[in-house]
């Protein structure tokens, strides 16, 4: 079994950076498969990045491409979004996901096993 608390929200000015994190306890982390998401108001919950077990592989939704990285320490149990460039649409709760498996599913909530809290990124326009 893998928690997973989320961090690094915060208010930001467009055009700002933040960089989320997503910690996790267990022995086991690096088995799974990381994926952050997020959800603004009234709209449904929308995939941002992935990351594989090694942080060999990552895959960005079109959005968040030229401007989100996505990576991991294994040896510290940790997942971090990078976020530059922020626009006021990112504003959004950030989610980050976990689940065994790597494939084309990974924009699919429903694929995910573990989920952390949220941490809240509001940009400022």
């Amino acid at each position: 079994q893998v928690q997973l608390v989320d961090s690094g929200g915060g208010l930001v000015q467009a055009g700002g950076s933040l960089r989320l994190s997503c910690a996790a306890s267990g022995r086991t982390f690096s088995t799974y498969v990381i994926a952050w998401f997020r959800q603004a108001p009234g709209k449904e919950r929308e995939f941002v990045a992935e990351i594989s077990w090694s942080g060999g592989s990552t895959y960005s939704a079109d959005s968040v491409k030229d401007r989100f990285t996505i990576s991991r320490d294994n040896a510290k149990n940790t997942v971090y979004l990078q976020m530059n460039s922020l626009k006021p649409e990112d504003t959004a709760v950030y989610y980050c996901a976990a689940r065994r498996s790597w494939d084309s599913s990974m924009t699919m909530t429903r694929v995910y096993t573990y989920w952390g809290q949220g941490t809240q990124v509001t940009v400022s326009s």
